[in-house]
């Protein structure tokens, strides 16, 4: 028991934190909104549709290494937790780069009018976005 409510506060502290930053979700079930919202050129989709199975396997494996910690770990001691708890963190942690690192991969494809309308979409909704070099490669 004691297991199962430290993975939702390890959970649930990363929801909130990740919602500082202003992610496209590359990945996720939001490909299609991301397509439609940006207006994607073809290249662009079959970039994203890469990427985000790219994303997966790199997830996946993490995820299946959280649950095994997890697992490996559901009757251990407070003291064996904390150290577990930081070794779920940094799993967590590289996730989080992860969707950062494809997200930006397609930020960096954007062209300066798909780049302006996710800065805008971002400040409305107060998230802090990726910026991306824009003076090596205006597309």
């Amino acid at each position: 028991m004691k297991a199962v409510v430290f993975f939702l506060f390890l959970i649930f502290g990363f929801c909130g934190f990740a919602q500082m930053d202003c992610i496209l979700g590359v990945g996720g079930r939001d490909n299609e909104t991301i397509t439609k919202v940006f207006e994607l050129t073809e290249e662009q989709q079959e970039n994203l549709k890469n990427w985000s199975a790219e994303l997966k396997v790199r997830n996946d494996f993490l995820k299946d290494k959280a649950a095994y910690l997890m697992k490996k770990n559901k009757e251990s001691s407070p003291e064996v937790l904390i150290t577990v708890s930081k070794e779920y963190a940094t799993i967590i942690d590289s996730m989080k780069q992860n969707v950062q690192m494809i997200d930006k991969r397609l930020l960096t494809s954007f062209n300066k009018t798909q780049y302006e309308r996710y800065l805008k979409l971002c400040s409305q909704l107060s998230l802090r976005p990726i910026h991306i070099n824009r003076s090596v490669d205006e597309n």
